[in-house]
Parts: C-alpha cells; structure tokens; sequence
C-alpha cells in the first residue's frame, strides 16, 4: 500500500478524532457560539451541523459523483425519520428491530423507485423523483392510517429508545452520534467513489453516451448510486429522529431536498469534503443568521435595511449568489485552485535553476 494512500485514508480520522473531542471543550467563543462549547445548546447545533453534513454528502452521490439531479431525495430521510418512530411508538416494537426494518425498507422503496425513476433522464427523472416526494409528503400530511398524526408531528416513545440518547444531559452521547454518522457515511461514500462503479458513475456524469458505447449498462450503475444514496438517507433520518426526539412535517417537504442541493452546490459538488463542509456552513449559518436578525444592532438600521437582514433566507440568497459566481467550485473547489496556485508558484521559483543546470 502507498504513502499516499495510507495518508488518504488516515488524515480522515485524525479530523474525526479531532472532532470527538469537542464536547470536552469548556471554552467559549462568543464571536462563534452564544455559550460554551461544552454546553448542551452548543453541541445540539453542531450535531445538527454533522448530521446535515452527513445528508447532503448522501445526496452528492447521485449529484455530485454520478449527475443526478433528484428533487425527491428528502423521501428516503422521511422515510427514516417516520418509519423508525412509528414503528417504535405506535407499533411497539423494540428499537433495533425499528432500525432493521425501516433500513430493509428504504432499501426495497429505493430500489423499486429507482427502477422506475430511471427510465427517464434528465429534468423528467427530476420531475419523476419531486412527484414521488409529493406523494410521500401528502400521504404524512394527511396521515390515513393515524400513524404520522399529521401537521402535530410524532414524539417518539422515549422509553424505548436508549437511555444514552434520552435527555439533555446525553446531548454530548447524541453529538457523538452524529459524528459517528457522518464518519461512516464519508468512509463508505470514498470507499463506493473509489472502486469500480463508482468510476463508471463518474464517466456517467461527465458522457454517459460513451459509457454506453463502451458496452456497459448505465441504467444498472445509476440505480446502484440511487439505492445507496437513499438507504444512507434514510440512515441519517434516523440519526435525525435520535436528535430531535420525533417526526414533523418539515423534512417531507420537496424544499428540504432544495436544501440540501445548496449545501452540495456551497461545499462543492463531486469532491471529498465539499458536501460535509457545505452542510456544516449551511446548518450553523441557518442558526446563527437568526440570531444576527433579531439582534439590536440589526434593529437599531433603517427600514430598508432592517427587513432583509432580519431574514436568515435572504443572507443565506446572498451568500449562495457570491459562492456560485466567485466561487464556481464551492469551497473545495477554493482549496484546489489553492493548491494548483501554490503547486505553479514553486515551479516559477524552481524553473530558472532547472533551465541553468
């Protein structure tokens, strides 16, 4: 095995190592979080910043890596979110046995729909995929069996959840959890990009004529990426369900998928670590922007000023804008274009002693 690959593989743990750690941090930075970091409040956002990390690197795999643009991914999350706590809540089954079921059902649900989606192409498969989500959003909405009780949402059962999620006090347990999450989707996301198929996703994306002119089967590579990418959201809706303690409405609606596309789009799509980043910034910026709206400084500004600044959507527009015109890469497209500027400012440094010699 190569030095470059041992260090591919190890630099990953040592951040998530790195990250681990955090809940023993009792320090503060007001600039960044209103209490400490070891503070309960605290470690709930940045678990939700590592959970939506986890999310839209799910959706990468079929945006960024393989060139599909689902509108319908959000599905698979509610499916984790619903399925688990109805079936621990209403079904009164056991926790594990929740988890193994809603897992084998995202994964048949993907690989059914998947099918189906696939035989189109292009903005039809987006449209295709938006009307299953539509489905899937009414259908909670309008709750037919008294199992998602609608627009009140579903609390989940918390005697049958494990004791180590329960409670504020375990909040460091659920940000660990979170972490833990999001490293086995990276691991499992690099490992899947890495090997045969997920080369073949990649050619998709960039000429998926030319893979079939080669003789492969386009349709076949593509579903692999779907059901992958819905199974793992369907995991990290379950992680969501453990976070906020039940099911709501929000993550049915076809918007939670636009969502996580701006992550993917912010963060970089079809890199390693731009989906994670683009979800970490996206969640906290969401968060901290509604504090920087209500704050007195922000009322204290003119009217016209005062009311866009007062909307976390429009600064997250903003942002979005300037990412997308200065940054066309995303942020990891910013640390590649550092790299290459410094890989081209050694060469000028080195060329005229290599010309000499």
């Amino acid at each position: 095995m190569s030095r470059r690959l041992v260090a591919d593989w190890l630099w990953p743990l040592v951040v998530f190592g790195a990250l681990a750690v955090v809940p023993e941090l009792n320090v503060s930075i007001p600039k960044i979080f209103n209490q400490p970091i070891s503070s309960p409040g605290t470690l709930a956002l940045l678990a939700s910043c590592l959970v939506f990390g986890a999310l839209a690197l799910t959706y990468d795999i079929q945006f960024g890596f393989t060139g599909l643009l689902s509108f319908g991914h959000t599905l698979y999350i509610a499916l984790g979110v619903y399925l688990s706590n109805i079936a621990i809540t209403d079904w009164h089954w056991s926790f594990w046995v929740s988890i193994l079921f809603t897992m084998g059902a995202a994964f048949v649900l993907a690989a059914v729909l998947g099918y189906v989606s696939l035989r189109v192409t292009g903005i039809a498969f987006a449209m295709v995929t938006l009307a299953f989500a539509q489905a899937g959003a009414v259908l909670a909405l309008k709750d037919p069996h008294h199992w998602t009780h609608g627009e009140e949402g579903l609390g989940a059962d918390y005697t049958k959840l494990p004791k180590a999620f329960v409670g504020i006090v375990n909040t460091k347990n659920l940000y660990w959890l979170a972490l833990a999450f999001l490293a086995c989707v990276f691991f499992v996301v690099r490992w899947a990009v890495e090997s045969s198929p997920g080369r073949i996703w990649q050619a998709i994306r960039e000429n998926e004529l030319r893979v079939e002119v080669l003789g492969l089967r386009p349709h076949w590579y593509k579903l692999q990426a779907f059901v992958l990418s819905s199974t793992l959201a369907a995991a990290g809706g379950i992680v969501y369900m453990l976070l906020y303690s039940g099911s709501t409405l929000a993550v049915t609606q076809p918007n939670f998928t636009l969502m996580l596309l701006l992550m993917v789009v912010i963060g970089g799509a079809g890199s390693r670590w731009g989906a994670v980043l683009g979800g970490i910034l996206y969640t906290y910026l969401n968060d901290r922007l509604i504090a920087i709206g209500s704050s007195s400084a922000v009322g204290g500004l003119p009217h016209v000023l005062r009311t866009p600044l007062e909307q976390p959507l429009f600064l997250l527009g903003v942002a979005f804008i300037l990412i997308v015109v200065f940054l066309p890469g995303g942020l990891a497209g910013l640390v590649v274009r550092g790299r290459v500027s410094g890989l081209r400012r050694i060469e000028t440094a080195v060329r005229p002693g290599v010309d000499a010699v």
